[in-house]
């Protein structure tokens, strides 16, 4: 993505609701950038941590929408209950007079099983998991909480995350990746700095309620990106296991009962996004460069 973008994005105030993986790498970002952040974390040590790069931060139930935010994010799962930060702040952000943005991260789970065939963002939803449903709810309450303030939401549908410390490098490491033999289940993934690029460039360009597919190009079998891992690594990959659902946790069920292929032309036409990991193998490679003691 060219620099161009970025200079369009004046410094201004974020308030993220879950400075998570995700949540606090474009806060550090964006402090980089010149702007005031802060947010909620359910993690003690995490807030310090974020204090000390200037970012400020608390609990969901203590925080405050602070005067003068102009970007909310929210990047915090739905509950059975519905949306915590709905539940508990919706009044705050519709009453937020300077909002020229707001987001919230969703999951490519909504579309449910398409049977390995492809999406985009025209594909209607069609959650297949208790999970999914969750979500889609979480998508219209952030529709209509824009309604009321009159922000319409940008919804960021997002694929499986790593990034450095969140990786199948870190499993190989750890002793704990497995190889699940299930030809032809592809899932798609996305590297934490492409996501983080994406909401800048959609900060820098807003499209009032546009709904953003967001992975890499090259979704590929868990088992294949297992044994590039072990590959880089120099170990021997783990033995093939044969797919068996009754064996897996029912998170992991959720995961494999359903198999689709996620277009993401959409951020590149309107946002402009060049990915800077396009496929694992870029991905791996950028983290094992990053800190190759670490892998030893």
């Amino acid at each position: 993505m060219t620099s161009s973008h970025h200079n369009a994005l004046e410094p201004g105030r974020l308030f993220c609701f879950g400075l998570g993986y995700t949540g606090a790498r474009l806060a550090r970002r964006l402090r980089a950038l010149g702007w005031e952040v802060s947010g909620t974390s359910r993690d003690a040590s995490a807030l310090n941590e974020l204090d000390a790069d200037g970012i400020r931060g608390g609990a969901l139930a203590d925080v405050d929408l602070p005067p003068g935010t102009t970007h909310v994010l929210c990047t915090i799962p739905p509950e059975e209950t519905g949306d915590p930060v709905i539940r508990r702040h919706a009044d705050a952000i519709a009453g937020a007079k300077d909002l020229v943005w707001l987001s919230y991260l969703s999951t490519t789970g909504v579309y449910g099983d398409r049977g390995g065939e492809w999406v985009d963002e025209s594909d209607a939803p069609a959650p297949g998991n208790a999970r999914s449903h969750r979500r889609l709810a979480a998508e219209e309450a952030w529709r209509e909480l824009g309604r009321a303030c009159g922000v319409a939401p940008h919804i960021f549908r997002l694929a499986g995350i790593y990034g450095p410390g969140r990786n199948v490098l870190e499993s190989v490491r750890a002793g704990t990746a497995k190889r699940i033999d299930k030809p032809g289940h592809l899932f798609s993934r996305i590297h934490v700095d492409d996501i983080v690029q994406t909401l800048l460039a959609s900060m820098a360009r807003p499209q009032a309620g546009a709904v953003y597919n967001v992975c890499d190009d090259e979704a590929a079998e868990p088992a294949v990106v297992v044994a590039y891992a072990c590959l880089m690594l120099g170990v021997a990959p783990p033995p093939l296991q044969k797919f068996d659902a009754d064996a897996l946790s029912a998170m992991a069920q959720s995961f494999w009962t359903e198999n689709r292929l996620v277009w993401n032309s959409r951020i590149k036409r309107e946002l402009g996004i060049t990915l800077r990991y396009p496929d694992y193998r870029a991905g791996l490679a950028a983290i094992h460069a990053e800190d190759p003691d670490r892998f030893k």
